[in-house]
């Protein structure tokens, strides 16, 4: 009990003070460790070993290759192609450059792993065409923060790789299909509220259309980009290659694609290399600690303890997911995904898999939770970039972005009550669910 209060007060007195997620992690679990280890020397020989230990894995090789795999994506020029790809899916709907950029974050988020990243780019290609069309800014810069993370659900998903490692070795490729039509949903909530507010005429009713053999052309171009993820999720559930295996064949081919394309100097490509050393380095440095601090509550006997409290709250699988979804919602304003995955997992799971829930759906439920909240002020990492690109203040954004929360709140709830939406996919494709 002395652990979890000291991991608890550490961890919350750090993050006020504007300390990096993975430090807070770090320092709040050896702080913790001195308590139930006999010596000082001892606590930083286990929180060395278990550091060392967690990342001793070969699924985990999987994330800087899928890494390297976005960067050179968002340098090869492959962004436009998949944008003009949007244009001529979406072009016909009222409203089209808003509804492209939704279409468009959902095929380079998947394509490049990194909500980020797609807001950046989708936003920095849209926003003058949607300036100089007389859009309402504030609200397209809303639709390039909520449809952002929809590519962390549709895979190939950096997230869900982190989730199978934290929950116990979850089947990366059950996971990668199961995330198909969650994520096709979270986009399509922004989708149904733009028509919405395009037909009541606060966006241009102005459409897009193109002859079929422009279509054929601009899909052409397109092709090698969306082959990319055929030959990943192709190899996958076929049994070719493993996720790890087919995040080097996803890095190797985009840099072929970036090379055939042109766009890609020796310069852009020592960037894209070092872009993907840092974003590694991140991500290891945080599964590292929070796997840690996961070992220390299971050995104390903290996660049975707070396991116990929430069941004890209520009987009911209905009551208890919908309590899941608002302590999701709310932290995941504070925290970003990856370190949300690595730090509610271990106390979360245990509990769904009390009430039957499939480690697969649930992976899924936390998964589309914390892309809700990387879209949500005052933390959202899409925010800043997609305010900047759009020119717009976040005071401006954020108004419409509450009533697009609201959809995409209304389909995480579908997710949640509706496990085949996450489960029907794997069985006919895979024949499993888990």
């Amino acid at each position: 009990m002395t652990a979890l209060i000291i991991l608890a007060v550490v961890f919350t007195a750090l993050l006020v003070f504007g300390v990096p997620v993975s430090f807070c992690i770090g320092i709040a679990t050896l702080l913790a460790l001195f308590t139930v280890t006999p010596t000082i020397d001892t606590a930083l020989i286990v929180s060395a070993q278990r550091v060392a230990s967690s990342l001793d894995s070969f699924t985990l090789v999987a994330i800087p290759l899928f890494i390297l795999a976005g960067t050179l994506m968002n340098t090869g020029g492959i962004a436009l192609r998949l944008i003009d790809l949007a244009k001529v899916l979406v072009g016909w709907l009222p409203g089209s450059l808003a509804q492209i950029s939704v279409v468009a974050n959902a095929l380079f988020g998947a394509i490049s792993g990194s909500a980020v990243a797609s807001a950046a780019s989708v936003g920095a290609t849209l926003s003058p065409l949607q300036r100089q069309a007389g859009y309402n800014m504030p609200i397209c810069a809303a639709a390039n923060v909520a449809a952002s993370p929809c590519g962390l659900l549709i895979p190939p998903s950096g997230a869900l790789i982190v989730y199978s490692l934290i929950s116990g070795g979850t089947p990366i490729d059950v996971l990668f299909v199961a995330g198909y039509i969650p994520g096709i949903l979270m986009a399509a909530s922004v989708m149904i509220w733009l028509h919405i507010i395009a037909r009541r005429g606060e966006l241009p009713a102005d459409i897009q259309r193109y002859t079929l053999k422009e279509a054929a052309v601009i899909f052409w171009r397109a092709l090698p980009a969306l082959a990319m993820v055929v030959i990943i999720m192709g190899g996958i559930v076929a049994g070719v290659f493993t996720a790890t295996e087919a995040a080097g064949a996803a890095a190797l081919y985009t840099l072929i694609l970036a090379l055939i394309y042109r766009s890609l100097t020796l310069k852009k490509l020592l960037d894209a290399m070092l872009g993907a050393a840092v974003g590694t380095a991140v991500v290891m440095l945080m599964v590292g600690v929070s796997m840690t601090m996961s070992w220390l509550l299971a050995s104390t006997g903290a996660v049975t303890m707070i396991a116990d409290a929430i069941t004890g709250f209520s009987d009911s699988p209905w009551v208890l997911l919908l309590l899941f979804n608002v302590l999701l919602l709310l932290l995941g304003t504070f925290l970003d995904i990856t370190p949300g995955l690595l730090i509610l997992t271990p106390i979360f799971l245990p509990v769904a898999m009390k009430l039957g829930i499939s480690p697969v759906h649930f992976g899924i439920i936390i998964t589309f939770n914390l892309c809700i909240g990387i879209a949500t002020p005052p933390v959202g990492s899409t925010l800043f970039v997609a305010a900047r690109v759009a020119k717009v203040s976040l005071t401006e954004l954020t108004k419409p972005l509450l009533p697009m929360f609201a959809f995409m709140i209304a389909a995480l709830m579908l997710v949640t009550y509706v496990p085949a939406l996450s489960l029907w996919l794997p069985q006919v494709l895979l024949g499993k669910t888990g």
